[in-house]
């Protein structure tokens, strides 16, 4: 039911109690209910009906305009940010893409070039289109959440096993940054949801600390349950976020510092992929900052 239909039903609503009071008690200090004994009191009850049917039929006409409106509104933000989303996808295409045809232009017009340069491009040109690759796929991902997600398939996980995997597999990064990883959760946490996306909620959230907690800082991650769901406090001591860009962390292709994040080989969407992959599995999520310094997610995800 649309916000202005909910109106007009709730201002009837109280004319039709209006009514039926003015029935029942023709004056505020009558006690009981008596037929009404003269030809004016009939003359203002359908005086009364009348007014109510007017002001119905003009709030039945502003609430439609309301929700004309409020739709117009809706459809211009949902077109701007599809603007926004596709000049955002262009530019992040650009970047690899143009990195891409410059190594391998380089290395046909140079007949010439030594071998060591040769592989040199090589290995660029190979990691750019990795970075592509996964920009790609994250994408995908983000598509089929918003579009497609009872096509995820759901099955119970463990996800203390997969949050030690996830340690495991990013111990060369952390020990390169001189940063631990205290993993506090317990032993029997169990999730019925869908095996990708839990992995990426936590490896995104790991990749993000390392990336930008600082050299020597800590991770920590840590769960209690709460009311048939699991509640994650996933916490570093790094440097924080400024404030004013907090609100906007989960957004798409939203970056602090543009050039670090493609230097790091990011492609924008760690977070957002976070934030969807919560709420699609019952969710909710927040970011803010310690106390005493770096950040911190909250989040829960439903067991059942």
């Amino acid at each position: 039911m649309t916000e202005g239909r909910k109106m007009w039903i709730s201002v009837m609503v109280v004319f039709a109690l209006y009514a039926v009071i003015f029935l029942v008690f023709e004056d505020y200090d009558r006690k009981f209910s008596e037929p009404f004994g003269e030809v004016s009191d009939w003359h203002l009850l359908l005086f009364s009906l009348v007014v109510m049917a007017g002001l119905g039929w003009l709030l039945f006409r502003y609430a439609r305009r309301m929700d004309q409106r409020i739709s117009r509104e809706q459809h211009e933000r949902q077109s701007q940010m599809r603007r926004e989303l596709t000049q955002n996808i262009a530019h992040e295409l650009k970047t690899p893409v143009a990195s891409i045809l410059g190594y391998t232009d380089t290395i046909l017009e140079t007949p010439d070039i030594s071998d060591a340069t040769r592989l040199q491009f090589i290995r660029r040109t190979n990691a750019q289109a990795r970075r592509l690759t996964a920009l790609l796929q994250d994408l995908s991902l983000l598509n089929q959440m918003d579009y497609a997600p009872q096509m995820l398939k759901r099955e119970r996980v463990d996800v203390s096993a997969m949050v030690a995997d996830i340690v495991d597999e990013s111990a060369l990064a952390l020990a390169d940054r001189q940063m631990t990883f205290r993993n506090c959760l317990p032993q029997d946490i169990c999730i019925r949801g869908n095996w990708q996306l839990l992995y990426g909620i936590f490896r995104n959230l790991t990749d993000n600390a390392i990336n930008y907690a600082g050299r020597g800082t800590a991770i920590e991650l840590s769960a209690q349950p709460v009311h048939g769901a699991w509640q994650f406090v996933f916490s570093d001591n790094g440097i924080g976020v400024e404030e004013k860009h907090l609100p906007r962390i989960f957004e798409r292709f939203y970056r602090l510092d543009k050039d670090r994040s493609r230097q790091l080989g990011g492609t924008g969407l760690g977070l957002a992929i976070v934030k969807n992959a919560v709420l699609l599995h019952g969710g909710s999520i927040v970011a803010r900052n310690n106390p005493e310094g770096g950040l911190r997610f909250e989040f829960t995800l439903v067991s059942k």
